[in-house]
């Protein structure tokens, strides 16, 4: 069977069929691939059926892992997270706001691979938002207002000691082995409209949550300038809705997009394996 590439008709987005990622692949296959990955940024392998070891391998044909912070790997595992919560969790969503994985390092991950393992029957969908479309179709004014500037980066509100998966997070239900620390406090700069590492292409980088200034604004300038940023980098008009499937395995380019978790599918478990590609070699 050939490799088929659909497109999700979304502002990215696409499901491929055609391929076993349990087996080893060939280079030509990888080629394809990596082509699609980059022309759609979603990609959606569904009826997988994969080891940690499949997943792997799979996640090195596309660069080195990339370094997870604050969250612990799975037993037995050096690169393997993972993302879960039980059918009576209480605590509060993991990764709910938008955002662009570790875009705090200071060589963050060029893409990210969920493998669905327990998927429940509604709800859990992952969105992702377009940030090549989300640049091109920025007001002129706006985009001007933004050229040039520089953003500064850091995982304090999230993982330092007081931050949400801090000390207070640690004493809920959360079945999540989330690791604060005060290396969270660190800080990391990137432009605002940032080039593709491989294609070239301009898209804008990152949004609030991890972006908690930009160099040479007052906070309350900058607030007020990513504020309204953020509203037009996830308008309806730049989204693909991702809907899981039991057994899919998904990539996507975190140089391009920002993605977020959501909810509704309390009352089941909800279980994905995931690794991280580095950017190392590019």
């Amino acid at each position: 069977m050939s490799i088929s590439v659909e497109p999700s008709g979304q502002a990215c987005g696409a499901r491929v069929t055609g391929v076993d990622l349990s087996r080893p692949l060939s280079d030509d296959t990888i080629k394809a691939l990596r082509g699609a990955w980059l022309e759609h940024h979603v990609l959606a392998f569904p009826e997988q059926t994969l080891r940690d070891d499949d997943l792997e391998r799979f996640t090195q044909y596309f660069g080195p892992f990339g370094e997870d912070p604050f969250i612990a790997p799975i037993a037995g595992r050096e690169h393997v997270i993972a993302i879960e919560r039980r059918a009576d969790e209480q605590a509060p969503l993991f990764a709910e706001a938008w955002h662009s994985d570790w875009s705090f390092q200071v060589t963050p991950p060029i893409g990210t691979c969920l493998y669905g393992i327990t998927i429940p029957p509604k709800g859990g969908e992952t969105l992702f938002a377009n940030q090549h479309k989300a640049l091109d179709t920025l007001p002129t004014e706006l985009r001007q207002r933004i050229e040039g500037l520089v953003a500064i980066h850091s995982a304090k509100a999230g993982y330092a000691p007081d931050g949400m998966y801090g000390e207070n997070d640690a004493a809920s239900d959360r079945s999540m082995d989330i690791r604060p620390s005060p290396e969270a406090e660190a800080v990391q700069t990137h432009p605002l409209i940032r080039r593709h590492s491989e294609t070239g292409r301009a898209s804008l980088y990152s949004c609030l949550g991890y972006i908690i200034g930009i160099e040479g604004m007052s906070d309350e300038q900058a607030v007020e300038l990513m504020m309204e940023l953020y509203a037009w980098q996830t308008r309806d008009e730049n989204l693909y809705t991702h809907e899981w499937e039991e057994g899919m395995l998904i990539m996507w380019d975190n140089r391009c997009l920002l993605h977020r978790a959501t909810g509704g599918y309390d009352g089941h478990d909800r279980l994905l394996h995931r690794t991280t590609i580095g950017a190392g070699g590019l």
